[in-house]
């Protein structure tokens, strides 16, 4: 691949950076409620209504249809203006709506598309089930054919921000006697009748995740994206988005906060009370160390984008750099709980959220798979490894 980029692109660059520089909202993004869901609702229209919004999703569907190397310089300036979490659209966004790219009807795409791009409908995952989360092909939430619709019975867990939700991501067991083949992607509707959403207060605070109970809730046979008994294909180009290119962002991001830790070890005092925390060996090499780290990660983020130019979907590789961000990520959020000592438990003392950062930060080596399933697909599907038992 090359690095270097072009006159055009380095164009592009400069008008990203003016445009992010002078609409980044400037008040902190609420971390929950209806005040959340409509600061998310009203960026996402922002960026939609100025062109920004879906850049490398097809014109079609309401996207910029550029390229995926500038959405990269988008994704890299978006972190330096320090652009807010996309929260209740990261999953629409980063492998709900390119997953209907991939394998979605043009029906399911002109219409899911555009809404998701122009922050009118946030969608929650509905993989995870008590007792199938690593071993998703295990799930038991059954879906029976009646008619034109699917009859769906069961329940699932750790459904990020499900009851701001509109629309769901939802795999379903539809042959109870087939572990993959029996499995169906339907996108569900959040407010049918049957639906209870039960949300789950984490220990940072907010309640992020929720539980969700189905009770004979029906969905149209035309939600089915791929085909009946397919779902396993079409979850794993889904998964294939959520390990690769969906955290690309933060991938990026990581880069401008080990830098503010730099700056926070020059103002604070180091283990031995007199000295700057820079001064110190230990968290001098710690520093130096995540540099490097967040300098791999880049190096790893650009191929990915480069092989992303002859496949559609990511491949398994996409796991290695999901494996690497997660555990960087715990790494570096570790070094600034060093570093603000005490202070981590007054939020007050803590301007960049360093605390509910380190507290979120537990959780990355679980969700969308812990970090030993990964290895294991890793070794399987990368390496060519035998299979575990």
């Amino acid at each position: 691949m090359n690095l270097d980029f072009t006159p055009d692109q380095r164009a592009f660059r400069t008008e990203v950076r003016d445009w992010l520089q002078t609409n980044v909202p400037k008040d902190r993004r609420p971390e929950d409620g209806p005040d959340m869901l409509a600061f998310d609702k009203a960026w996402q229209r922002k960026q939609y209504d100025a062109g920004w919004a879906g850049i490398s999703w097809p014109k079609e569907y309401g996207g910029a249809g550029l390229t995926l190397i500038q959405q990269l310089i988008w994704f890299e300036e978006y972190a330096h203006a320090q652009g807010p979490y996309l929260g209740t659209f990261f999953v629409g966004l980063s492998h709900a709506g390119p997953t209907l790219i991939a394998r979605g009807t043009e029906a399911q795409k002109a219409f899911y598309l555009p809404r998701i791009l122009k922050g009118e409908t946030p969608w929650c995952q509905g993989f995870s089930e008590p007792g199938s989360g690593s071993d998703l092909a295990s799930l038991r939430t059954s879906a029976m054919i009646d008619g034109d619709d699917l009859v769906i019975n069961g329940q699932k867990i750790w459904t990020s921000l499900a009851q701001y939700s509109v629309f769901q991501e939802l795999l379903v067991r539809t042959d109870a006697d087939s572990r993959y083949k029996g499995i169906t992607w339907v996108i569900g509707q959040m407010d049918l009748p049957g639906i209870t959403i039960r949300p789950i207060r984490c220990m940072h605070g907010p309640a992020d995740f929720c539980e969700v109970f189905y009770d004979d809730v029906r969905i149209p046979l035309k939600n089915v994206v791929g085909d009946i008994n397919d779902g396993w294909n079409v979850a794993m180009a889904t998964l294939g988005f959520e390990r690769g290119t969906a955290a690309l962002a933060e991938q990026i991001e990581m880069g401008r906060v080990v830098e503010e830790l730099v700056e926070l070890a020059h103002g604070r005092t180091g283990p031995d009370g007199v000295r700057p925390a820079i001064k110190d060996d230990e968290i001098a090499a710690r520093l130096a160390n995540a540099r490097a780290e967040v300098a791999a990660l880049k190096a790893m983020s650009y191929a990915s984008v480069s092989r992303a130019h002859r496949d559609l979907v990511p491949g398994s590789e996409g796991t290695i750099i999901a494996l690497y961000h997660t555990e960087t990520m715990q790494r570096i959020y570790r070094l600034a709980a060093d570093l603000m000592g005490i202070d981590m438990l007054d939020l007050d003392a803590s301007p960049h959220r360093w605390t509910t950062h380190y507290l979120r930060s537990v959780m990355q080596t679980i969700a969308g798979g812990t970090s030993e399933i990964r290895r294991n697909i890793i070794g399987e599907r990368v390496l060519g490894l035998p299979r575990g038992r």
